[in-house]
């Protein structure tokens, strides 16, 4: 514990020097913009993907589709104390054998949460990110041998080191998992870290996560994503995703996967703040 609440002071600590790096926003401005922000908006990408696996045989039970819904809804601005705002979310995670006979559902995740949301802002009052604290439970939905779920407090820092490129930390504390997850953590470890570049602003961009499990051997996660907007008239991206390691579902967390995806999305622009004045 003690070795992991190094690491975790470590990488909040190269976060908030990296921080500096973000362009003049000044408390104004984001007070401005988070005042015309719409109440109701998309939390976390919404997709529809499907693909193959790359680490075995390419068959109907193996390839399958996945898709996620995704939005937030805010109940207050920035009229709390400190500036802070509040807000709900919701995201649903469904894998779906689609290939096979009768297309069965392989796992639907539901990821609940309530959270706390503050701009971060330097002593010459500019922006250096944004920084949240969320309550969130996730599970299957199922019962028996098949449940899986897990709650947790989340913290979140989000900054811009580049005028093209957004940093993201988030780690967890969890709570009430053990039942039915004994060795979730040895998978999903104590939080992630998101890279987001974008090589032609509204038009290509690239997306690294990282999770690393609380483990010496390599359990844990790499997720790539590369969006493409062929149309400037339309909001609506291509996504190729490659997820290589565990827990990118509950039911099965411990097993390995590496599987190609490839479809649409309408990505979100929870972040877009930080590159508003770019």
């Amino acid at each position: 514990m003690a070795q992991m609440k190094k690491k975790l002071l470590y990488t909040f600590s190269v976060l908030f020097l990296l921080s500096g790096y973000l362009n003049a926003q000044t408390r104004k401005e984001i007070n401005d913009t988070i005042a015309k922000m719409p109440l109701f908006s998309i939390h976390k990408d919404n997709y529809f993907i499907s693909g193959i696996p790359t680490n075995t045989e390419v068959s109907k039970k193996t390839a399958d589709a996945k898709y996620q819904i995704s939005f937030k809804q805010l109940l207050t601005r920035n009229t709390l104390p400190l500036d802070s705002y509040l807000y709900l979310t919701y995201t649903q995670k469904a894998f779906w054998n689609i290939y096979e006979f009768s297309s069965p559902f392989q796992e639907i995740n539901f990821n609940p949460g309530i959270g706390l949301g503050k701009a971060i802002y330097k002593e010459d009052d500019q922006l250096a990110g944004l920084a949240a604290i969320e309550l969130e439970h996730e599970s299957n939905g199922r019962d028996s041998i098949y449940s899986r779920s897990w709650n947790r407090v989340t913290f979140s820092y989000h900054t811009s080191i580049s005028p093209k490129t957004v940093l993201s930390v988030k780690a967890w504390v969890p709570f009430k998992y053990k039942d039915g997850n004994p060795e979730l953590l040895e998978y999903v470890g104590p939080g992630e870290v998101n890279l987001s570049h974008e090589f032609k602003p509204d038009k290509l961009v690239f997306n690294l996560m990282i999770r690393k499990g609380l483990n010496w051997e390599w359990k844990g996660a790499i997720r790539s994503r590369l969006y493409y907007r062929p149309f400037e008239a339309s909001s609506l991206y291509l996504m190729l995703e490659w997820y290589s390691g565990h827990a990118e579902s509950l039911i099965d967390y411990s097993e390995f996967k590496s599987i190609v995806r490839f479809g649409f999305v309408i990505r979100s622009n929870e972040l877009g703040i930080l590159r508003a004045f770019d």
